[in-house]
């Protein structure tokens, strides 16, 4: 298979993270060794989101992202713990401090339907009882910040990961992309847990919009590792004027994203508690244009280059299969439905005036 955009059996040079050509396992295990590494010595210490270099935070998820997605996606799960906890209130007893040498945290907050976990009373405690899906960094993390239901309410624990009742599934994620983040199921058999924050604090504060742009800045990082292979075959051999019209329509839209993120960012931090109340739609905004310029990256890159990286650099394919599956945590016409009827309500610079 040929597009005529690059040279018949054209050689991809992979990029990335050293030996790039490790097997599936093999880079699981990197990433936990990476993630372990960054925690022990501090990498992981990031700015927290409104108080003034929050766009320093986002940059820095984006890098990770462009170095390795499903490492970023550990290490963006610990800095959001890590900001929950700061503006929650960490638990006064229970799990080790969040910034003890070496805690590595995940958020472990899907609810899809078919899961149940349920928070109840025990001994003077709470504790645990169900499955939890989505799980990244299951066998790497060492707590985690949990989503459990006490009845009809939601509400956050968290837990260590090394105690007994904690089992995660090893093969309950047998797909290729995000692999390396090693995101499984979870069951919980009566663990131990601590309350952070009241019933539907987790949602209700103005961090988890802040968060959620986050992601998203881990999105375009996945995007520019893959962009960054059209680039490099641009640099490397006379693509036709096709290919070179996807890498000017990919430049811009990744320009574009980039300066989104800057304005975001500049927004968060003149109002980190959310006072005008448009922190929910900033956050749609931003996630949907990112979510849009990622899906557009891997139509054009694909477009231009055909087949063979997919076939021959392991690590575009891996960084292709990653963005994949991540841009999938944007919920594709459920959130832009709720996009636009957040944007019917508000006041925008846009309409006529």
């Amino acid at each position: 298979m040929s597009t005529g955009a690059v040279p018949a059996g054209a050689r991809f040079p992979a990029a990335g993270p050293p030996d790039p050509d490790r097997d599936a396992e093999q880079h699981r295990d990197w990433v936990a060794q990476e993630f372990t590494w960054m925690a022990a010595c501090g990498e992981l210490q990031l700015p927290l989101p409104g108080g003034g270099r929050t766009r320093a935070r986002w940059k820095a998820l984006t890098r990770w992202a462009q170095r390795d997605l499903s490492l970023a996606r550990l290490v963006e799960g610990h800095t959001d713990a890590v900001a929950i906890l700061a503006e929650l209130g960490a638990p006064g007893a229970g799990p080790a401090p969040v910034s003890g040498a070496g805690a590595r945290w995940g958020v472990w907050a899907a609810e899809p339907p078919g899961y149940t976990l349920e928070a109840y009373r025990e001994g003077g405690g709470w504790r645990l009882s169900g499955v939890k899906p989505f799980c990244s960094g299951a066998r790497v993390c060492t707590h985690a910040l949990v989503t459990a239901r006490e009845g009809e309410r939601r509400r956050l624990f968290a837990l260590e990961v090394e105690q007994p009742g904690v089992v995660p599934w090893p093969d309950s994620w047998p797909g290729p992309g995000m692999a390396g983040s090693d995101t499984l199921d979870v069951e919980l058999d009566a663990v131990r847990a601590v309350p952070v924050g009241e019933p539907g604090a987790y949602l209700e504060r103005p961090g988890f919009h802040h968060g959620g742009i986050g992601v998203a800045a881990c999105w375009l990082g996945g995007a520019r590792a893959v962009a960054r292979t059209l680039l490099t075959a641009a640099r490397t051999w006379d693509l036709d004027p096709h290919a070179l019209a996807h890498l000017g329509a990919v430049d811009a839209r990744l320009a574009t994203v980039d300066a989104l993120l800057d304005s975001a960012a500049a927004a968060v931090d003149t109002d980190p508690g959310d006072r005008e109340g448009t922190a929910l739609l900033r956050t749609m905004r931003v996630r949907a244009a990112v979510e849009d310029a990622g899906g557009d990256v891997l139509a054009r890159v694909g477009r231009a280059l055909g087949a063979a990286p997919l076939g021959h650099d392991v690590t575009h394919a891996r960084a292709v299969a990653d963005l994949t599956v991540y841009l999938r945590q944007h919920h594709a016409e459920r959130d832009l439905a709720a996009l636009g009827r957040a944007a019917r309500a508000a006041r925008s610079d846009w309409e006529d005036v």
